[in-house]
Formats: structure tokens, C-alpha cells, sequence
């Protein structure tokens, strides 16, 4: 696959572009996933589903830019987070924008306030799920 080409293969465990824009609504319920802050009534172009620890550690500026693929109108989804600070300090200090983010793995209730701030003041849909990988990757592909 042409946007992998290059990457660290074992921080991404999946990337997908849609033929057609998909409604965010429908990714989320897709995902059971629960909102947390943002506009939810727009589209995306695709997703990423990201180790954050990894793509912390190892991606450098270039290389976490490339996991918005073809576009940035894609939803990222953050897998091995805790409260998912790390991940929407990253987004904040970025140039590139997502369209929404996934915090993987936490209820809700866990999100970190800084990182729900975050979300706020780049106007980004914020949204938790827990439900497993496999699964995810299965009903985001359907």
C-alpha cells in the first residue's frame, strides 16, 4: 500500500480511504463509540487507527503527518491511551488536523480535561470507544 510505503508498519494497524465521504455520525455508531465534545454533522474521508505510544516515541513530524493518508478529513483513532492527553497534545502542536479523533480503550469518564480542552480549541469531534481492534477494523470496513 502506497501510504505506507516508508512507515513503521507496527504503529499503524490499519488505514482505510472511503470511495464516498462517510458521515461522522455513522462512524460513530459504527464504533459504539461515546462523544465527548464537537460537531459531529459532517463528513470523513477515511481513517487511521494508530498505536499512540508508538507513534509518540518513534514518528517524527514527517512520518505522523503521513497517517492522515490521502486526506486530513479522516478520523484518527489512538489505541494504548490512558487518558488521552498525549495523543491531542500531539494534534495540538501539529500543523495537519484531523477530522475527528478516537481515543481507544477508555470509558468516557477517563478522558483527561486538558485533552477534552484540546479537542475545544481546535474545534475537533473527541470520542471514546472500547470497543476491541479487530472489531473496530471489521465494522469501519463494512
Amino acid at each position: 500500500n502506497i501510504l505506507r510505503s516508508g512507515l513503521k508498519i507496527d504503529v499503524i494497524y490499519d488505514i482505510h480511504e472511503y470511495s464516498s465521504p462517510l458521515l461522522l455520525d455513522e462512524f460513530v455508531k459504527a464504533i459504539k463509540a461515546t462523544k465527548i465534545t464537537g460537531e459531529y454533522n459532517k463528513t470523513v474521508n477515511g481513517y487511521t487507527i494508530i498505536d499512540s505510544l508508538r507513534a509518540i516515541l518513534e514518528l517524527n513530524a514527517n512520518e505522523f503527518y503521513r497517517l492522515y493518508g490521502w486526506s486530513t478529513e479522516r478520523v484518527l483513532v489512538f489505541t494504548r491511551v490512558s487518558t488521552g492527553r498525549s495523543p491531542m497534545v500531539a494534534i495540538r502542536v501539529a500543523n495537519l488536523k484531523p477530522g475527528a479523533v478516537v481515543l481507544h480503550g477508555i470509558a468516557g469518564s477517563k478522558v483527561d480535561p486538558i485533552a477534552k480542552q484540546i479537542a475545544e480549541i481546535e474545534r475537533l469531534p473527541l470520542m471514546t470507544t472500547e470497543m476491541p481492534v479487530e472489531e473496530m477494523i471489521e465494522a469501519l470496513r463494512k
